[in-house]
């Protein structure tokens, strides 16, 4: 492939953290569960949430917004509560403003870190390949709601 030829520049390592705000309760939730899990689970598995988050720079929601993850998590695990994860971290400001990153993955959420690949993405992130490994800063189980910290590390040209 010849990177010239496609525009691509030289190849480099990009790391940054984010965090991903999971807003389940309340009047404006950004997880909306659209199949409820099975009546007999005690992990929820069958469960399937759609997502839009808001991405910040800090753990608190009115940090600075830098993009949105918009996807899907499914509850898939019935031993444990592990989700499969498909989302688009798409930005909205900055450097990377109108890129995305796709994480696709198995999320253990109790575990205390956990991580997913990258598997793409678009604009400055085209061919992009990394993984992002997830610490949960904070989680209400009476809400679910959550905010987990992304430290994304990702290869792009």
């Amino acid at each position: 492939m010849d990177r010239k030829l496609l525009g691509l520049k030289k190849e480099k390592l990009s790391h940054f953290r984010l965090y991903w705000h999971d807003i389940v309760g309340g009047r404006n939730p950004t997880a909306v569960p659209v199949v409820p899990p099975s009546s007999n689970s005690s992990t929820a598995f069958g469960m399937i949430s759609v997502i839009d988050d808001p991405l910040t720079m800090g753990p608190e929601l009115s940090s600075k917004m830098v993009g949105r993850a918009q996807g899907f998590y499914s509850s898939a695990s019935q031993q444990e509560v592990g989700l499969l994860m498909a989302m688009n971290f798409a930005f909205m400001e900055g450097k990377y403003n109108g890129s995305t990153i796709t994480v696709l993955g198995r999320n253990t959420v109790f575990s205390k870190v956990r991580e997913m690949p990258v598997i793409g993405g678009s604009g400055l992130f085209r061919f992009a390949r990394g993984y992002v490994q997830l610490r949960t800063h904070w989680f209400d189980p009476t809400t679910g709601d959550a905010v987990v910290e992304y430290n994304c590390y990702v290869v792009h040209y």
